[in-house]
């Protein structure tokens, strides 16, 4: 299995799903092709966890700014599964939850002399994934096109800072429906009914249908991490709170 993860939209997954198809005969799976534009770090946090989810694959993962510079391509091994795709740390934090205690080993995958300078996607990373696939995650070091490498672009979330009378943290993505995601986890909402969210008083809920319409509220997602949001609303916008905002939580 190949799964594929972009910021392209349309068409261009399906000029890399050509080029593996022509080079294997891999299950290919989408993870999906509309992460924000060249947002590496909200790109990151949900292939963490999302990735996990999966039997193991190979994931081809292509959310690149600095397409047709001197960055490396990167293959990296995390337990039975290998992510592929540019070294600017958009794998790590899923290759980090996939390898567990084993660690994570890392691979700089010849770019060679595409054919463009703009679409490693197709050029680069989709025959690298169709390689893997081929050899077997187990043996990946046994490709030619691949060399180990240590010194790798790394991407961590910051931690919050949790206190006995609230926690500071910070808006890591904003999900489809407007939920701002958070790094506090959401054990620090264990037994509470209300909190003050960024100074206002709102409730803790189960889920979000357990709040009247339009309600703000305060919630643990899927994520395990304290959410913003609005019964059939956006939190973002009732909030007013984007990617990287500082929020503070008091009990």
């Amino acid at each position: 299995m190949i799964t594929l993860a972009s910021d392209f939209g349309t068409p261009y997954p399906a000029a890399m799903k050509g080029v593996i198809l022509s080079r294997c005969d891999a299950r290919l799976v989408d993870v999906g092709h509309d992460f924000p534009r060249q947002d590496v770090r909200t790109a990151a946090f949900w292939l963490r966890e999302t990735l996990p989810e999966f039997p193991p694959a190979v994931h081809l993962v292509v959310v690149d700014p600095g397409v047709g510079t001197d960055r490396a391509a990167l293959v990296a091994r995390a337990g039975d599964h290998a992510l592929v795709g540019p070294d600017n740390g958009v794998l790590l934090p899923a290759a980090r939850e996939l390898a567990g205690d084993d660690g994570v080993e890392t691979y700089e995958l010849e770019i060679g002399d595409p054919r463009s300078s703009t679409f490693h996607g197709r050029d680069v990373f989709a025959p690298g994934a169709a390689a893997v696939h081929d050899v077997g995650v187990d043996r990946l070091s046994e490709l030619d096109d691949v060399a180990p490498i240590e010194n790798v672009v790394d991407l961590t979330f910051p931690d919050p800072d949790v206190r006995e009378d609230g926690a500071t943290g910070e808006v890591l993505v904003v999900d489809g429906f407007g939920n701002v995601v958070t790094n506090v986890p959401g054990d620090v909402l264990a037994d509470r009914d209300a909190v003050a969210a960024n100074g206002d008083r709102v409730p803790v809920v189960r889920s979000y249908a357990h709040a009247d319409a339009g309600v703000r509220v305060v919630t643990i997602g899927s994520h395990g991490n304290v959410e913003f949001a609005v019964n059939r609303g956006r939190g973002d916008e009732a909030f007013g709170l984007s990617t990287g905002d500082r929020v503070e939580l008091e009990w």
